[in-house]
């Protein structure tokens, strides 16, 4: 054959391999399902290669397994394509090997005799004289499978340009085929999901209607209407879900031991609904009651039940065919049981029956003790309504009998501060007094002295020597009064006025302890101010002398009992714009039983003995409430107290 003729064939080759492509490319859009594209596509294959053995098998990593989908051999039977064979290692067969390492594989008869595929028993194939397999690799780098061409004949092998040619062949299969196999699993999928959204309309549309006769129950349970019109609805709505011709309501009086059935419909009794309680037969509704779980009955069952003894025989119509009961439970107690069932063969409730009858019993239940309760309630209301007047008129009373002893007590500690302050003040006073007295008494003396014309230059200079002492004692004596007054005056003004100022903090406390002197000197312990000198408050005064002699007088009194001395630390202290003050003692503490009672209204460890227990509950308001501040304590047996505060250094304008 010349040039020419060889030229001409291979562009005729070319012509066909590019008509076979473009015919794939139809068959992946146009084909209806996946044999028809491979049949097809074998076909345009056979035009170009030699393809009287040609298969497909794709492969699932889920499962690691393949299947044979399009399997066309001269010598081995097809098989089932839905079948799947398990694949482990590549050295399984020629094809798990295409498929495991996503490479070509070419393979004669010579090569297959030296090469022990080992564990084939899921796919035992004749020889062949030339095996081609090339993976099917999808578009994100992914072996989907493998397509594979066989020849039985030696004198009928493929040549290079065979095998080139199949490559290509391959990657255009596998491009078709995954456009394809995507098709058909959306499609699949949306044809699943409409089945699915059809099943779920269908079942919300039941929800719905449940849902609408239970709003409906709940909405009558909120009524006054008759009972009799309630439980006809939840009859109502159970026959729109389930069979329900024969139905009942039971309930179930758990003292006495008793059940009523106040609705009852039965295709085969007349029997008016039973208001009046009777004793509860051992029957099926006795035994939802005792296990407090539903209950689906048939006759196998019940004769089950029968032999345990967990029931008796039954005394009514025998041809019941199926029976569902489910307790309503209200808390941990069965308040009734409702009950459907069915004599016709050809009807039986299922399980799902059964699950929609409990769902209802638990809102009926709810709906029931709602009912109950609302008649209780309005039962209650004019008795809470009669004593919630003497309740209140009681609480108003207490309220100003607690405010009038706080404001007893306030009283009682100014008062005592002003009888502090009297006695502290007397003793300059009192010295003033007397040397007046004495200054007098002198001047009687000077003055005869000066008549009878004895005041000479001695005498004169003990004149003045004697009133240069007591004009000094006098001063001294004047100021310490002063202060005193002062110190009384400014305390006192600011616990009876309440008035916001801007003080110092440490020359306020030292006016404190001032006023406090008189108590302080009867007591055994000492007290210390640690304050900077710089720190300034803008707040009420009157309320912190308040709170620091509560606290104070509160360690007087009960600290150091049995001591013969001690001590108490006032030290303030400031973090960012707040003030922390604390008030410590090292006296004998106080068990946690009396801490945690600390600021309680009215609890005192000295009741009978001048304690009221309105001081520290008194701090605790005005700390948290006046002071806009925190208050903390901690004690412990024989380790003091510490109250600790918290204000704020600039109190915020309201």
């Amino acid at each position: 054959m010349n040039d020419n003729a060889q030229l001409q064939l291979r562009v005729q080759r070319l012509e066909a391999v590019q008509a076979m492509m473009l015919q794939v490319g139809r068959l992946s859009c146009t084909a209806q399902d996946l044999d028809q594209f491979l049949a097809a596509t074998h076909e345009a294959v056979a035009r170009i290669l030699y393809a009287a053995n040609f298969f497909v098998a794709l492969y699932d990593a889920n499962d690691s397994t393949l299947r044979f989908v399009y399997f066309v051999d001269e010598v081995d039977a097809p098989d089932d394509p839905a079948e799947r064979f398990p694949i482990r290692h590549a050295g399984e067969s020629p094809t798990a090997c295409v498929v495991l390492t996503g490479q070509p594989l070419d393979v004669t008869a010579a090569e297959a005799a030296d090469h022990d595929w080992t564990s084939a028993a899921w796919r035992t194939g004749t020889d062949a004289a030339h095996w081609l397999g090339r993976p099917l690799r999808l578009s994100d780098g992914r072996v989907m499978g493998a397509v594979v061409i066989q020849s039985y004949r030696a004198d009928r092998t493929y040549s290079d340009e065979d095998i080139a040619l199949f490559g290509l062949v391959a990657d255009h299969i596998a491009t078709a085929l995954e456009k394809l196999t995507a098709t058909q699993r959306l499609e699949q999928g949306i044809a699943e999901r409409t089945c699915e959204l059809e099943r779920e309309v269908a079942e919300r549309r039941k929800a719905e209607q449940l849902q609408r006769g239970l709003y409906e129950i709940a909405a009558l349970s909120a009524t006054d209407v008759p009972l009799e019109e309630l439980y006809r609805t939840v009859h109502e709505v159970a026959a729109r879900q389930l069979y329900a011709r024969n139905f009942c309501i039971m309930l179930y009086h758990e003292v006495e031991q008793q059940a009523s059935f106040p609705y009852l419909v039965d295709e085969y009794r007349d029997d008016d609904p039973l208001d009046a309680r009777v004793a509860l037969w051992r029957g099926p509704t006795a035994y939802v009651v005792r296990t407090k779980q539903p209950q689906l009955i048939d006759p196998a069952r019940r004769a089950e039940l029968v032999a345990a003894g967990e029931i008796h025989e039954s005394r009514g119509h025998l041809a019941t065919s199926s029976w569902i009961g489910a307790p309503m439970i209200v808390g941990e107690h069965v308040s009734g049981v409702i009950v459907a069932q069915s004599y016709d063969p050809a009807v039986h409730h299922d399980r799902d029956d059964l699950d929609l009858l409990a769902y209802m019993a638990t809102h009926v239940a709810g709906a029931l003790s709602r009912r109950e309760a609302d008649i209780q309630l309005h039962e209650a209301a004019d008795n809470l309504n009669r004593r919630n007047a003497e309740l209140t008129r009681t609480l108003d009373q207490l309220r100003e009998t607690q405010d009038e002893l706080i404001r007893h007590e306030k009283l009682a500690s100014l008062g005592g501060l002003v009888a502090g302050v009297a006695h502290e003040i007397n003793t300059p006073l009192g010295i003033c007094v007397t040397a007046a007295s004495h200054v007098q008494e002198e001047l009687k003396k000077w003055r005869q002295w000066q008549a009878e014309g004895l005041l000479d230059k001695g005498r004169l200079e003990q004149v003045f020597a004697e009133l240069d002492v007591a004009m000094r004692i006098l001063d001294r004596n004047t100021r310490r009064g002063a202060e005193l007054v002062h110190s009384f005056k400014q305390i006192a003004v600011d616990q009876s006025s309440g008035q916001r100022r801007t003080f110092g903090l440490a020359e306020y406390l030292d006016e404190i302890l001032l006023s406090l002197r008189p108590k302080l000197r009867q007591s055994p312990c000492k007290v210390t101010v640690d304050c900077p000198a710089s720190l300034q408050m803008d707040s009420y005064p009157g309320a912190l002398s308040q709170v620091v002699t509560n606290l104070v007088m509160n360690s007087l009194l009960h600290a150091f009992e049995g001591r013969t001395a001690g001590t108490i630390l006032i030290s303030a202290t400031t973090e960012g714009e707040d003030v922390l003050l604390t008030v410590a003692d090292d006296g004998v503490g106080m068990v946690k039983a009396d801490l945690d009672r600390f600021f309680e209204p009215f609890y005192t460890t000295r009741r009978g003995r001048g304690g009221t227990g309105l001081g520290t509950h008194m701090v605790f308001n005005l700390v948290t409430g006046v002071l806009g501040g925190g208050i903390q304590i901690a004690s412990q047996p024989g380790a003091g107290l510490q109250v600790m505060m918290r204000m704020a250094r600039n109190l915020a304008v309201e």
